[in-house]
């Protein structure tokens, strides 16, 4: 092992008090210590933080942090105080005496990370204030806002390599849990000079658990799912500002503490109510998508969707504020045709191009394809990704709670109609075909005459098109979105249809789960054999009154984990707290007196 490396464990030990990496994080810091240009795709909660956090500790130079939003710098500064880190934010919220002092340690050489905004980033007095800095690195976090075919696209961010050319081609580290294949592609030609070295750790994130229901009662359904989530952290999604005001006072009036989120509420408003949620337990953020990028709150354990969002990367990302600490959580939507039809109508009413419409479209076509999954949500969801699974065994699918019935014919009348209309006309049209549906179309490309023409007139439209949707979940067909979504067998289907292969289909189609209930407190789940359940609420309730006190998220004092830890292995001394996972020299220093007073004390 190296002397560079042996530091790296070091530092990994006594600053963080971690006892190892996470997947996927060794060779990503190795590489970024060795001065490569890299990005990296890891799933939220996966580390992303630390394989940029850690280099900077032993470059000789400034590392630069690019991120989008103020909380998420301030949260992430104070993590890193907490641990003895010298680091600062740059941002609108600093009076301009401290942002004046900042960049005067920054010149010193007395910062190892900076955070900044993207826009903040290319202001010139910045790019001449940052010249007079050693940065020897640019962190660039949520990398997929630089790409146009992202879902989340930010201008501000295409300016990074123009700062880049600026400082003389500085390392860049590139990161992301959510990007497809095309906007791999566009980020490193957006970001890097040379191609840079590329890590795909994968999108699963298996201590998730996935459901999904058709709407039936939204009220109803959401208080049943929160009965099994008393007293813990969570996010509820709404489409709009007003849903968000009606569903809180709905759960407000029955006792639940929730707070509203969006952009509409005043800027003081929001700050507060972001505030409580990372402080405290037990609280609940009703929300637009203006809540939650960079949210890095660990306990979050479940995500309610009470509208779909817009696209698949959205879902991801969204589900993914859930259980970053690794610990058991829930993730659960529900939908109904009439928002899908809604977002249909919004793309194609928007001002985007034709080509960016398909795209949009494409997007949604895969989300409602998840919703209506025959066989396991996950292999659909990470498919969309290009990611591979077996079956989870922790989906609403996996667990049995969706019957499937033998569906064989039907996607086979499905795929032969696709073949017979040669492979280039859309899933509408293909089911007017297989309806028997007389229309211009057929009429101009002559579908009246062919064999399929009619034989599925026994058949729904919405039926023909979730086992569309559902033979596109599994694999069967792809869908050329650069041709007008046209749909296109692939070798799966032609195995289908060879009668190689049977089919499972959902049997319900747009019906909603009998039951939306579970065990109660996903935390349960975890193996906490040992764990002293008095000395845990304990420990809780002290970091709560320490973290009031400093004004600061709960976490930034110890994650759920630490705690756990502690009262599961009961230290007795400070050098037995060492042995806590999270617990560094500089939070021993600062917390273990008083925490060792707790875990005597209750034990």
């Amino acid at each position: 092992m190296s002397n560079l490396n042996t530091q790296a464990l070091n530092l990994l030990s006594s600053i963080f008090g971690f006892d190892g990496f996470r997947a996927g994080q060794e060779e990503i810091i190795f590489a970024a210590m060795n001065g490569e240009n890299l990005l990296a795709i890891m799933p939220t909660g996966g580390g992303k933080s630390l394989c940029f956090q850690l280099p900077a500790l032993l470059n000789e130079g400034l590392t630069i942090v690019v991120s989008p939003l103020i909380a998420l710098m301030r949260d992430q500064v104070l993590q890193l105080k907490e641990y003895g880190v010298n680091a600062a934010s740059l941002n609108s919220t600093n009076s301009s005496e401290e942002n004046f002092n900042i960049k005067q340690a920054a010149i010193a050489g007395e910062i190892k990370l900076l955070y900044i905004s993207p826009e903040r980033l290319a202001r010139s007095d910045n790019i001449e204030f940052l010249k007079q800095c050693n940065v020897s690195t640019i962190a660039v976090d949520e990398a997929h806002c630089v790409s146009q075919w992202g879902h989340d696209f930010r201008p501000e961010y295409q300016q990074i390599a123009n700062v880049r050319d600026e400082l003389g081609d500085v390392q860049i580290l590139a990161f992301t849990a959510t990007a497809d294949e095309q906007t791999r592609k566009d980020i490193k030609e957006q970001l890097f000079i040379t191609k840079p070295k590329v890590f795909l750790h994968g999108f699963d994130r298996p201590n998730i658990n996935l459901a999904m229901s058709a709407r039936n009662n939204g009220k109803k359904q959401l208080l049943a799912f929160l009965e099994a989530h008393e007293n813990e952290s969570g996010i509820i999604y709404c489409q709009s500002r007003k849903k968000v005001e009606a569903t809180t006072q709905f759960l407000v009036e029955n006792n639940f503490k929730a707070y509203p989120y969006h952009a509409g509420l005043d800027k003081q408003k929001r700050a507060k109510h972001q505030d409580i949620f990372l402080a405290e337990d037990g609280i609940i953020i009703v929300a637009t998508i203006a809540f939650g990028m960079g949210i890095d709150k660990p306990d979050v354990r479940f995500v309610f969707h009470n509208d779909l969002p817009k696209n698949i990367e959205s879902y991801y990302q969204e589900i993914g504020r859930a259980g970053r600490d690794n610990l058991p959580a829930t993730a659960h939507a529900i939908y109904g045709l009439g928002e899908i039809r809604l977002y249909r109508t919004w793309i194609e009413q928007g001002n985007a191009s034709i080509e960016q419409k398909h795209i949009e479209h494409q997007k949604l076509s895969s989300l409602v394809a998840l919703c209506e999954a025959p066989l396991c949500r996950r292999i659909t969801l990470l498919a969309y990704f290009g990611d591979e699974i077996e079956r989870c065994g922790n989906c609403d699918l996996c667990e049995g709670k969706i019957k499937t019935r033998n569906g064989t014919i039907d996607a086979q009348k499905a795929l032969s109609a696709i073949i017979r209309t040669k492979e280039f006309f859309g899933m509408e049209h293909l089911i007017s075909v297989l309806r028997g549906q007389i229309n211009d179309m057929s009429i101009k490309h002559g579908h009246e005459n062919l064999s399929v023409f009619g034989i599925g007139k026994d058949i729904s439209l919405n039926e023909w098109r979730s086992i569309y949707r559902q033979i596109y979940a599994l694999g069967m067909v792809e869908i050329d979105s650069a041709r007008f979504n046209r749909w296109v067998v692939t070798k799966l289907g032609w195995e289908v249809l060879r009668k190689e292969k049977t089919v499972q289909l959902r049997e319900e189609v747009l019906q909603p789960l009998k039951t939306m209930r579970r065990k109660k407190s996903t935390v349960n789940l975890v193996n906490l054999e040992g764990c002293n359940q008095k000395v845990l609420t304990a420990l809780k309730e002290y970091r709560l009154i320490l973290a009031k006190e400093k004004n600061s998220p709960a976490f930034v004092i110890f994650s759920d984990k630490s705690l756990i830890d502690m009262a599961t292995k009961l230290p007795n001394t400070l050098d037995e707290m060492l042995d806590i996972h999270g617990v560094g020299a500089k939070k021993l220093e600062q917390y273990g007196d008083s925490f060792l007073e707790i875990i005597q004390t209750y034990k």
